[in-house]
């Protein structure tokens, strides 16, 4: 006997996307991606971030209709996706691999889904033109795809997915190809043009940056699961575990006992900020950012500082716009990492040299067992 579907909560019915208990079950392990639910508002950007293997892409493909759920029910605009063919859809989609054709111009590649449609013939050189524009392409229309750089690839694609004017854009890491700087311009030129159409976005990548700039909303994931979904300051600031801490951004891990103020971490008296409910003396972890954590050469100009220890720079990497140091700790297990902002006006710490380190409670987050 079938039984009928859930209904939409009141909260969901206008979402655009609707994605509830959604499994992957491929029949050869693991789950690839398990009990995911989320909603997504009209014209909103959400990346979905996560490892080679989290079930990013699994995830974006069953939206994009091109595997079936397991089990679970995803809706696009109040519809079950299912229920019209991919190709039939309004989901424009660019990929890592771009799949424009090499034998077509510029102009042919970005009419073609216009064409595949049946719009008008008439009125498809004056979108085609519009669209490119939009991303500052007007001029090339007649060059060849082997003509251009790879960015201006990239917007080719950006274009042909846009130019039919879909309900909604999926992107599959299409920047992952591209070199350091090309990306971060790409990432730029995508927030400008999602912004400026209102298209609602679901993005996939494993660059935290790129999750970070470009996305209204972020999603992580780990082993199938969707471990937060959050805005990106709430996810960068307030991680709910260590996962996700230590995926987006650089962190310090502490392993103790916690104590009224933060953490006992062998003998040290470590001040954090401590969740709701955690018990005295239960062993938890807590997790402080790179940025956070300040250096130097003498204790006293960091007595403001609720947490001071001493150590010794075991390296020192040079990264340009910042100086990352590794200090070691007697009696931790590892070295602390901490991000130094003003490299010209800083006299470097070399490697061995003692130093004083310190943080604020505020900046110490602690994690309870379960999240461990």
């Amino acid at each position: 006997m079938n039984m009928p579907a859930a209904q939409p909560a009141d909260g969901e019915r206008h979402a655009a996307v609707l994605v509830r208990d959604v499994d992957m079950d491929f029949g050869n392990g693991p789950l690839a991606v398990q009990s995911a639910s989320f909603s997504l508002e009209a014209g909103r950007f959400l990346t979905i971030l996560g490892p080679s293997g989290s079930g990013k892409t699994t995830l974006l493909r069953m939206i994009a209709g091109f595997q079936k759920p397991s089990r679970g029910q995803i809706l696009i605009g109040g519809k079950a996706s299912d229920a019209v063919a991919p190709h039939k859809r309004t989901i424009g989609m660019v990929f890592q691999k771009l799949a424009l054709f090499p034998h077509m111009t510029v102009n042919e590649n970005v009419a073609f889904p216009l064409k595949m449609r049946r719009f008008n013939p008439k009125d498809i050189p004056e979108r085609v033109a519009r669209y490119l524009d939009l991303v500052r392409l007007g001029g090339y229309g007649t060059r060849r795809i082997h003509e251009l750089s790879g960015g201006q690839q990239q917007r080719v694609a950006i274009a042909r997915a846009l130019v039919f004017e879909p309900d909604l854009l999926l992107l599959d890491e299409p920047l992952a190809a591209l070199d350091r700087k090309l990306r971060e311009e790409m990432q730029l030129e995508f927030r400008r043009i999602q912004k400026e159409l209102g298209v609602t976005t679901i993005n996939v990548t494993h660059d935290q940056r790129e999750a970070l700039v470009v996305s209204d909303e972020i999603i992580v994931m780990d082993q199938g699961r969707i471990q937060q979904h959050a805005d990106p300051v709430a996810m960068y600031r307030k991680p709910a575990s260590p996962f996700v801490a230590n995926f987006i951004g650089v962190s310090s891990f502490l392993k103790g006992e916690v104590t009224e103020t933060g953490l006992s971490v062998n003998g040290f008296s470590c001040a954090g900020t401590l969740p709701r409910n955690m018990s005295l003396g239960s062993v938890a972890q807590g997790a402080i950012r790179a940025e956070q954590i300040r250096i130097s050469a003498t204790a006293a100009d960091l007595a403001s500082c609720d947490t001071t220890l001493q150590g010794t720079v075991t390296d020192t990497i040079f990264e340009g716009e910042r100086l990352l140091y590794f200090v070691a700790v007697p009696g931790l297990a590892t070295a602390l990492q901490i991000y130094h902002h003003d490299p010209l006006g800083h006299a470097p710490h070399d490697r061995g040299a003692a130093v004083t380190i310190g943080w604020n409670a505020r900046d110490l987050l602690i994690f309870p067992p379960q999240n461990m």
